[in-house]
């Protein structure tokens, strides 16, 4: 049996990985601003500790941790999955909205992490899973300072597993594609404030006419997404990414074809700028 510590796992694939892991038998940690928001299931059953936490809180992390071990005795599987997303060209988004936006998706996951290694190198295991985006290995237009933050959620998860792996502790990023869960509703993703018409009839704006015809008919299951997160995480070795979502897959193999046109273009000329002595 093991203890998983979820944050924002009031609803979406939080939720559903929560869910996911009670069906196993494990015991959960189910994280959210509000427990009181959890679902009756969650917080009826007696596998789960319900604490109140915003990532973005200091003071909130230090103590859902110390509460988690107390009541579990540890912490086997932290899922960082708190985040949420904005849409708009770069030059409408403000500083305090793109800072606002990183306080939750990048400091929030690092604090969040820096709270849980301490008891997983004591332990001398651990699992961190990162729920990335398949935004944090393509860019896209109108969505570039998302992209930006779930880029570095995967650049932080790749070092990590270097870095932790005398210790026992693995990461992994996920990256899903579009889940039909409530992400694209305002309270999950916002827009910027400014709207430039400049912008109006160019591909930074086309996302956001997307969001309205794509909200809650998303290709993917997010119930069959968080079993997938569940299997996967319960095996001996994690893979350091995880695509998932057939979506996901396919932006994965055109951005990686890409990558290789680039790198076959200039190869040649890019290896001959080492130094002479280097040749």
């Amino acid at each position: 049996m093991s203890t998983w510590f979820i944050t924002g796992a009031s609803r979406g694939l939080g939720l559903e990985i929560a869910r996911a892991a009670l069906r196993n038998g494990d015991t959960v940690v189910a994280a959210a601003r509000n427990p009181r928001n959890l679902p009756d299931d969650l917080r009826q059953s007696d596998r789960v500790l319900g604490v109140t936490l915003d990532v973005t809180r200091t003071e909130d992390i230090t103590g859902a941790v110390e509460m988690a071990v107390r009541h579990f005795g540890g912490i086997d599987v932290l899922v960082n999955n708190a985040g949420r997303g904005l849409l708009g060209a770069l030059e409408e988004i403000t500083d305090s909205e793109t800072r606002s936006l990183f306080d939750l998706n990048v400091f929030g996951l690092i604090n969040m992490t820096r709270a849980v290694l301490p008891v997983m190198r004591a332990a001398g295991a651990g699992k961190i899973v990162h729920i990335g985006s398949r935004g944090g290995f393509e860019g896209e237009p109108g969505v570039s300072m998302y992209n930006a933050s779930k880029f570095a959620v995967a650049g932080i998860s790749e070092a990590l597993a270097g870095e932790m792996a005398p210790f026992g502790i693995q990461s992994m990023v996920v990256e899903p594609g579009v889940f039909r869960t409530d992400f694209l509703d305002t309270r999950s993703l916002s827009t910027a404030a400014q709207r430039m018409p400049a912008y109006y009839g160019t591909p930074a704006h086309a996302t956001l006419d997307w969001r309205d015809t794509a909200n809650h008919t998303q290709l993917g299951d997010p119930v069959k997404g968080a079993a997938l997160i569940y299997e996967v995480t319960s095996e001996d070795k994690l893979p350091g990414h995880l695509a998932l979502g057939r979506d996901a897959i396919e932006r994965q193999l055109v951005k990686i074809r890409s990558l290789q046109d680039d790198l076959a273009a200039w190869q040649d000329k890019s290896a001959a700028t080492a130094c002479d002595d280097a040749l």
